[in-house]
């Protein structure tokens, strides 16, 4: 039991794992800061803001106060979302990509072709290849 899970700690994809959580934490807490310090105040410049930072609509409840529909957060974290997954794509994946392209066709000049595989058989051919199998097996039991 215990070397199973061993072999599951060091198979690699838990410390990836991890490094991957504490660099999105890290990340996280600077992308929030640059949504909360420059494109929320650029979106309220456009929407009357109210007195807690929120903006929306405002539709009276049953006595009579205002209600406040919080637009402003969900613009937010669409903002938020959105240049999280900008920044990603292209600090991360897109050189990612070219990298791993880069190398594959490296290897692909200095390795020779892998020798092409035979074509699978068609289904009557295994067909006819296991009628043939249990034939020889009823003759040696006979």
């Amino acid at each position: 039991m215990l070397k199973g899970f061993k072999d599951f700690l060091l198979r690699g994809n838990v410390i990836d794992l991890a490094v991957a959580v504490v660099i999105g934490t890290a990340f996280t807490a600077i992308v929030t800061a640059v949504v909360n310090s420059l494109i929320t105040p650029l979106v309220s410049l456009f929407f009357n803001a109210d007195a807690t930072g929120s903006f929306g609509p405002q539709i009276p409840n049953i006595y009579g106060e205002m209600v406040t529909f919080p637009i402003g957060d969900l613009i937010s974290a669409i903002i938020s979302f959105l240049a999280v997954a900008a920044v990603v794509y292209f600090v991360f994946v897109l050189p990612m990509n070219t990298f791993k392209a880069h190398v594959e066709a490296r290897k692909g000049t200095a390795a020779e072709e892998p020798a092409e595989e035979p074509a699978a058989a068609t289904e009557t051919e295994l067909l006819i290849e296991i009628r043939d199998l249990l034939a020889k097996q009823q003759a040696a039991r006979d």
